[in-house]
C-alpha cells in the first residue's frame, strides 16, 4: 500500500461521511478498502460514547473472515461486570493515561493483558493496535469525548512500521466521519426524547421557525395521576421521582404503542395526540391506548404494592377537534405543541374525573366520532359545564370505569 492509496481512501471516507452513510457502513468500507489496497487488516472495531437516555455508546466492527454483528449499542459501564470489562480494556488504558496508542504483538510474545486479546489471539491474529483520538472541550458532548479504534492482523510478520504509519494517517479521517454521523444521530435522539417522535421529525425536516404551524384534526389525550399532591406530601422525597417515572412510563408507552404522540409532560400530566385523516380511526387508537394503559397499570400497581410502595390511578380525558400544531414561543425559545380551544377543553374534561369518581371521561364530539355500532360500550355520565369552556356538554365513559383511590 502506498501513499496514493491514502488519498483515495481518505477521499472516499469524506464523501461517504458527507452523504450520511451509517457508521457501520463507514467502518466496513474503510477496512475493506485498506485491505484491498494492501494493508494487512483482518479485524477492526471503532466505538464512541453518545448522548442517549439508555445507551452509553455505539460500536462498529469488521472482520475479513467471520460473519459478525457490524454494530451494537452498549449500556452503562460504570458498575458491575461491564465496569470490570471496561477497566481491563485497551481503550480504558488509553483513556485513563497519557498515551494515544497501545500495541500488543500477541503472536510474538507480548502479554495478553487486555479484554478480548485472548479471543483475538485464538482467532489467529498476530498483532493488535488500539488508538484513541481525544476531542477538545468544544467538541465534546456529554460523555462523547473521544474516538476509539483497534485493528488486528493475521499476517505472519504482524503490522510493519509502514502499515502503522498508514493507519495513523487514515484513522483520524474515519473518526471525523463517524463523529459527524453520530452528531446527527444525537440531534435526532434529543429531539425525539424531548419533543416526541412526530414533532421531532418535523423540526428535523426544517420546521423550526416561530409561527410555523398547521391546522390539524386530532384525537386529544390528557391524563393525570390521582391524588398526586397527597402522595407527594406523605412519602419520602426520594420516592417522588421513581413514582413519576413509573406512572409516566406506563402512560407514554401505551400512547406510543397505539400510534399516538406525547407532546408534553406537565408535572404528573401527559398531553398526547392521535393524528389521522379519519376521525373514527384516531378515536379508536386513543381508546386502544387507554385499554393498554389499564393493563400496564394493573401490573405496575401489583408490583409496587408488593414492594410496599405507594400506588395510584390515572384519570384520562379524551376529546377530538381542530388544533394548531407547530412552533409557539419567542424567537429563541420555542415549543412544538398544539394550541386551541380543544386543548383547553380536554384538560378540563380530565379534571372532571375526580368530581364524578371515574378514571375516564370522553367528550360528546369524541363519542360522536366513534362508529355507531361501537358506541354501545359508552355510558352517558351527564351534562356538565367545564371551567373556561363556553358550552356545557354531555360527557361519556366506558362501562366499568371507576377511580381506584
Amino acid at each position: 500500500m502506498d501513499y496514493s492509496d491514502v488519498s483515495s481512501i481518505a477521499a472516499w471516507v469524506t464523501e461517504q461521511g458527507l452523504k450520511g452513510a451509517s457508521e457501520a457502513e463507514l467502518m466496513t468500507g474503510f477496512c475493506a478498502a485498506c485491505r484491498d489496497a494492501g494493508l494487512p487488516l483482518d479485524r477492526g472495531m471503532a466505538l464512541m460514547d453518545t448522548l442517549h437516555p439508555v445507551h452509553e455508546g455505539r460500536a462498529f466492527r469488521w472482520d475479513s473472515v467471520e460473519e459478525i454483528e457490524t454494530e451494537f449499542e452498549y449500556g452503562p459501564t460504570g458498575s458491575g461486570e461491564a465496569a470490570s470489562s471496561w477497566q481491563r480494556s485497551a481503550f480504558y488504558h488509553l483513556w485513563s493515561g497519557n498515551e494515544r496508542e497501545v500495541r500488543r504483538r500477541i503472536g510474538f510474545g507480548d502479554p495478553i493483558d487486555f479484554t478480548m486479546l485472548d479471543k483475538i489471539a485464538e482467532a489467529g491474529h498476530t498483532d493488535f493496535v488500539a488508538m484513541m483520538h481525544r476531542f477538545s472541550e468544544a467538541g465534546t458532548i456529554g460523555e462523547m469525548d473521544c474516538f476509539f479504534s483497534h485493528f488486528a492482523t493475521r499476517h505472519p510478520e504482524g503490522f510493519s512500521d509502514h502499515d502503522l504509519a498508514i493507519l495513523r494517517k487514515l484513522v483520524p479521517v474515519l473518526g471525523l466521519a463517524i463523529k459527524c454521523i453520530a452528531l446527527g444521530r444525537i440531534a435526532r435522539t434529543i429531539a425525539e426524547v424531548y419533543l416526541g417522535e412526530d414533532a421531532a421529525r418535523q423540526v428535523m425536516e426544517g420546521k423550526i421557525s416561530r409561527g410555523k404551524s398547521e391546522r390539524i384534526s386530532a384525537a386529544l389525550w390528557f391524563s393525570d395521576l390521582l391524588n398526586y399532591t397527597k402522595i407527594s406530601d406523605r412519602v419520602p422525597p426520594e420516592e417522588i421521582i421513581p413514582l413519576l417515572n413509573d406512572y409516566s412510563e406506563v402512560a407514554i408507552s401505551a400512547v406510543h404503542a397505539a400510534g399516538g404522540n406525547v407532546l408534553k409532560l406537565i408535572g404528573d400530566g401527559v398531553l398526547a395526540i392521535f393524528k389521522g385523516e379519519v376521525p373514527a380511526e384516531t378515536c379508536r387508537a386513543a381508546l386502544t391506548a387507554e385499554s393498554l394503559l389499564r393493563e400496564k397499570l394493573a401490573t405496575l400497581n401489583a408490583a409496587r404494592a408488593a414492594d410496599g410502595r405507594p400506588t395510584t390511578d390515572v384519570y384520562i380525558g379524551l376529546h377530538i377537534g381542530d388544533v394548531f400544531y407547530g412552533n409557539i414561543g419567542s424567537q429563541d425559545r420555542l415549543d412544538f405543541t398544539v394550541i386551541g380551544p380543544a386543548v383547553n377543553e380536554v384538560s378540563r374534561i380530565a379534571s372532571m374525573c375526580r368530581s364524578v369518581d371515574l378514571n375516564l371521561l370522553i367528550s360528546s364530539d369524541f363519542a360522536a366520532a366513534i362508529p355507531e355500532d361501537q358506541r354501545a360500550v359508552l355510558a352517558c355520565v351527564g351534562r356538565y359545564a367545564l371551567r373556561g369552556v363556553q358550552r356545557a356538554q354531555e360527557l361519556y365513559t366506558l362501562d366499568g370505569a371507576r377511580l381506584n383511590s
